[in-house]
């Protein structure tokens, strides 16, 4: 997901290293924070790759900065990448935050509304953190009132998501047809 994310902010605009792990941090940060000995063999894979490039522009009071800029194939990759998420990419919440916030790079109504159809299916399945047996079991089951507290706080979550999703594959639909 690091790579996704690196992709899709050079896809938005170049970037210097600082400025797009503070943009990384921001988008999941909360969850795992970036470091630098993550970040910097991160982008040093993508330009060894081809999918990105480094320019070095002379710092205005500090040492020069190298700036990042995506390269043609670098773009094709971000929209394999969104186009093809893994069920993993779908299923996780945080990996799904990353994908959801470039698939605005995947210009194609079609494919955007496909890889929402996917999230969709994932959450219209019957979950539960706390199981019976096999079946999931619902707030209103449990008498412990912290666990109650989980399902009912993760219910009204995929509520609102679903909500969204049904909206918008229905502006995503009619325009791919």
């Amino acid at each position: 997901m690091l790579e996704l994310a690196i992709l899709g902010f050079l896809s938005d605009t170049p970037l210097h290293g600082y400025e797009l792990r503070k943009r990384i941090t921001a988008l999941t940060g909360h969850v795992k924070p970036v470091a630098e000995s993550t970040l910097y063999p991160a982008i040093k894979r993508l330009e060894n790759a081809g999918l990105l490039e480094r320019a070095t522009q002379p710092g205005s009071v500090a040492a020069p900065r190298h700036v990042l800029t995506l390269t043609e194939e670098g773009g094709q990759e971000l929209r394999r990448r969104l186009a093809q998420p893994s069920r993993r990419d779908v299923t996780d919440e945080n990996r799904w935050f990353t994908v959801l916030a470039f698939l605005k790079h995947l210009r194609d109504p079609e494919a955007q509304a496909a890889v929402l159809r996917r999230r969709l299916s994932f959450l219209e399945e019957p979950a539960s953190f706390f199981y019976d047996g096999g079946r999931p079991l619902r707030a209103e089951e449990l008498d412990d009132p912290f666990r109650r507290g989980i399902l009912t706080i993760a219910r009204a979550t995929s509520q609102a998501e679903l909500d969204w999703l049904r909206s918008t594959l229905d502006t995503l639909e009619p325009a791919a047809h």
